[in-house]
């Protein structure tokens, strides 16, 4: 895919808005580690190969494993998942999918009974910010790095 446009450059205040709100979730107080599996979960699903090779980068350097990022779109399947980070990445899915099944009662309590009312917006906002970043980068053309 070619880079269609600069979206930094071509909108500066709405970048500076997307800014904002990313420095909110990197602010919130939830686990850097999950946040990067939220992040590599949705722009699985959403397909965002820039998204991808950023969030999967950044979850080594917090110390995530090969394996546990490599199973990540199976973690259901997968054992060494946390109780929380699957109720997280469940949430992660049903949000990013919302028009298919939206969120049902029963995942909203799984959820809480990890994270608090304020945990659950900061869980939202985190899987709006990462959906919102993976379809700014898909609409404007922008592509993992060719290094290997």
């Amino acid at each position: 895919m070619k880079a269609r446009m600069n979206y930094r450059s071509a909108n500066p205040q709405a970048f500076q808005a997307m800014i904002k709100l990313e420095g909110y979730v990197q602010e919130c107080g939830l686990e850097k580690g999950l946040m990067e599996l939220i992040k590599i979960r949705a722009s699985q699903i959403n397909g965002c190969a820039f998204c991808l090779d950023m969030h999967t980068k950044d979850a080594r350097k917090l110390g995530e494993t090969e394996q546990r990022i490599y199973l990540l779109s199976a973690w259901r399947e997968a054992a060494f998942y946390t109780d929380a980070e699957r109720a997280a990445l469940a949430l992660t899915e049903a949000v990013t999918t919302i028009s298919v099944g939206g969120v049902s009662d029963e995942l909203y309590e799984e959820v809480r009974k990890h994270f608090d009312e304020k945990q659950f917006v900061s869980l939202i906002m985190a899987i709006n910010v990462i959906n919102a970043w993976n379809r700014l980068a898909i609409t404007t053309g922008m592509t993992a790095p060719a290094e290997l």
